[in-house]
């Protein structure tokens, strides 16, 4: 595969989107913060689990010593 270089432009570019702002392109629909609503209220039950098994999991990986070992 050929590689090429990107122009002074192109790079430039780069830059002033890199130091732009990152917001949303518009606001959201009523539909979409109706779901939004919907689904943080069917999944708060589960939320403080689920962040605790990331934690956990964060952990093992932290603390696992090699790749690709089977625990």
């Amino acid at each position: 595969m050929d590689e090429t270089k990107p122009s002074s432009a192109t790079e430039e570019e780069d830059q002033v989107e890199a130091g732009a702002p990152h917001t949303a392109d518009r606001a959201p629909t009523e539909e979409e913060e109706r779901l939004a609503d919907e689904s943080r209220s069917r999944y708060a039950d589960e939320a403080e689990s689920v962040s605790e098994h990331e934690r956990a999991m964060g952990e093992t990986g932290a603390n696992e010593k090699g790749e690709g070992r089977i625990p």
